[in-house]
């Protein structure tokens, strides 16, 4: 496949077009005109349209599946701490200061399934289901860890092609999974540079295909495991073994091993290509409580309501760096921010020691999740520029430190 190569799919992007809403320094993220959804703003460059189209807006604009509730949902008491606060330079802050000073959209921290902070603004609320960008690759390791559980996979070190006989010969086929899960394909692919290439072949757009923009990646850089290569290819190809062994759609899948189980509030949405098949790089949304039942199934290695969704093994194998993981231990994989400096299996590390993971996303969505407390916190947002990641930590580490 030529990267530079502009398919069709993005024509009609283009085409669907609008006028874009101006922002003004006053109203950068669109409440005067009522938090608008739709393309007016592109796919997520334009601010006034970011907070509509990432609480719902996108389910209008793009296919997708739906992952349904349970008849009950997991418990969440309220154990409200309204004089939390963390130090953040000389001074002493409470997370609505924080709040007032970035675009957050929901804030909330838990321990061991009780609540003790949560909020919502520009006028969000705890029944929308809101975005999670790459968050949703978190999410996909937690599936596939049920697959390695379940034997459906043999080992986290076999092939891709073992299961997909349709990507023998090309380079992701012959990627074993736990190189793909840490982003260290071999493939010659830039983030930053190729998205402009991968999403109208394989999501935006009439004819799209994650299967053939998979399989026609074919340029390489160098041999799998070596560098740490952040992209969205290696979740897209892992996505298509689950699919595989399973039988199912993803959402299929998580419905009746995830989000049932584990006592969801709601449902929850994925986006998918032209063909129905998950884009699960990105485009999972759910409830801020929901994200925050995801973490504390984290949290509690793996259990959940008495049962044992995904293993433990499973979430220490995320938290740990073997010698064929090298590459992606802390302070050798490298990324923005510089705070999260380790990766395992489509998890980031804020810690060295692995206690400390977090599903990060685009535009400053993120889970964090303290193994040792059962801390867990979770936001969601509309914008990453400033220094609002350092601040968020801080808090997070505050709350790690206080008693139950």
């Amino acid at each position: 496949m030529k990267r530079r190569q502009v398919l069709a799919g993005a024509a009609s992007v283009a085409a669907a077009g609008l006028l874009p809403l101006r922002a003004s320094a006053a109203d950068p993220w669109g409440a005067d005109a009522g938090y608008p959804t739709g393309w007016g703003g592109g796919f997520e460059k334009g601010t006034p349209f970011r907070i509509g189209n990432y609480s719902g807006g996108f389910e209008q604009m793009f296919r997708h599946r739906s992952i349904a509730a349970g008849p009950a949902a997991s418990p969440l008491g309220e154990a409200l701490r309204p004089d939390f606060s963390y130090r953040w330079g000389l001074f002493s802050r409470r997370p609505q200061e924080y709040l007032d000073q970035w675009p957050v959209t929901g804030l909330l921290i838990a321990r061991k399934g009780s609540i003790w902070h949560e909020s919502y603004r520009h006028q969000r609320s705890a029944a929308m289901r809101l975005t999670s960008w790459s968050m949703a690759k978190s999410v996909t390791s937690l599936l596939l860890g049920i697959c390695l559980d379940r034997k459906l996979i043999a080992s986290y070190d076999d092939e891709a092609q073992r299961y997909l006989p349709e990507l023998q010969g090309t380079l992701h086929g012959g990627v074993t999974l736990r190189h793909l899960s840490n982003m260290s394909s071999g493939a010659e692919v830039l983030h930053d540079r190729d998205n402009a290439v991968i999403y109208p072949a394989a999501f935006i757009g009439a004819n799209t295909d994650i299967a053939r923009t998979v399989a026609g990646w074919n340029q390489r850089r160098e041999a799998p495991g070596r560098t740490f290569n952040y992209n969205e290819l290696c979740p897209l190809t892992i996505g298509m073994v689950i699919r595989r062994v399973t039988g199912q759609s993803l959402s299929e899948f998580a419905q009746a091993a995830l989000w049932q189980p584990l006592g969801a509030e709601a449902a929850a949405t994925w986006l998918t290509d032209s063909r129905g098949n998950e884009f699960n790089c990105i485009g999972l949304a759910a409830r801020l409580r929901d994200w925050a039942r995801l973490g504390q199934l984290v949290a509690q290695r793996g259990q959940m309501n008495g049962q044992q969704l995904v293993s433990s093994a499973w979430i220490a194998e995320c938290s740990r760096w073997t010698d064929n993981d090298r590459q992606v231990s802390y302070g050798s994989a490298r990324a923005r921010p510089a705070l999260l400096a380790g990766y395992k299996a489509f998890m980031w590390h804020a810690k060295a020691d692995g206690s400390q993971l977090v599903f990060n996303g685009h535009h400053g969505q993120r889970v964090f999740v303290d193994l040792p407390t059962q801390t867990v916190l979770v936001q969601t947002a509309a914008g990453h520029e400033g220094n609002w990641q350092a601040e968020l930590y801080a808090m997070f580490s505050a709350a790690v430190g206080l008693d139950d």
